[in-house]
C-alpha cells in the first residue's frame, strides 16, 4: 500500500523533470511529515529530507531578508504542529483551486522558482565587481522554498488574509509561472543581473 502524505495524497507518479534537481528533491512519502530532525547530522541530509517536511521547516523561520530577520513574532514562532497546520491547509486550498495533487503542484511550482544562476561580488584591485555563477542544486532548492514562506509571509502578516491562503496562492502563482509569485519574480531578477554581469 502506497503511503499517503498527510494521510491523504499519493506521491505515486510524480516526478522532477529538471535534471539537476532529481537528486535533491526527495519524493518518499509521509504520513506525517515531521521526523524532528532525526536525519540532521548526516552529509547532505537535506536531499534525503521529504521535500514537504523541507517546505514546514522553512514555515517555522522563513530566513532572512537583507541580512536581517523577515518576522520575529505571528506564525514564526518554531512550532512544527503550528507549522504542519499551515501547510497541510494551504495543501487543501491549493486540492480544491486546481483539483489536482497539491504535492505534484508544490513540486512543479518548486521547480519553476528554483533560480539556476545568480551573482557573488568579486573584489580585484580594491574594486568589487559583480560576477555571473551557477547555482547550486541544494542553494536553488533552499532558495526557493524561502521565497515562498517569505512571499507568504508578506502577503499576510498585518492582513485579513490568512497565511494559509498566502501560501496557497504563492505556491500556486510559481506553478503557473505567475509574477504575482514573489520566487518567480525574484528568480527574474537574479537571473537578468547575472546575464548582464556576464
Amino acid at each position: 500500500m502506497a503511503v499517503l502524505t498527510f494521510e491523504k495524497w499519493s506521491v505515486d507518479g510524480i516526478s522532477v523533470e529538471d535534471a539537476g534537481l532529481q537528486k535533491y528533491v526527495s519524493l518518499e512519502g509521509r504520513y506525517v511529515p515531521k521526523t524532528g530532525a532525526r536525519y540532521a547530522g548526516r552529509r547532505f541530509h537535506k536531499s534525503k529530507t521529504f521535500i514537504v517536511e523541507r517546505l514546514i521547516n522553512k514555515v517555522m523561520i522563513p530566513g532572512h531578508k537583507a541580512k536581517k530577520h523577515l518576522r520575529s513574532s505571528g506564525h514564526t514562532t518554531g512550532k512544527s504542529a503550528k507549522a504542519y497546520g499551515i501547510v497541510f491547509d494551504a495543501f487543501k486550498i491549493i486540492e480544491e483551486k486546481t483539483k489536482e495533487n497539491p504535492v505534484k503542484v508544490f513540486v512543479k511550482a518548486l521547480e519553476n522558482a528554483a533560480p539556476r544562476e545568480e551573482i557573488v561580488a568579486i573584489e580585484y584591485g580594491g574594486a568589487r565587481y559583480p560576477k555571473a555563477v551557477d547555482c547550486a542544486p541544494q542553494r536553488r532548492i533552499d532558495t526557493a522554498l524561502r521565497y515562498f514562506v517569505q512571499g507568504a509571509y508578506d502577503n499576510s502578516f498585518n492582513k485579513k488574509k490568512g497565511v494559509e491562503d498566502a501560501l496557497a496562492e504563492e505556491i500556486l502563482a510559481a506553478y503557473r509561472l505567475d509574477a504575482k509569485s514573489l520566487a518567480i519574480s525574484k528568480k527574474g531578477e537574479l537571473e537578468r543581473q547575472a546575464d548582464a554581469s556576464r
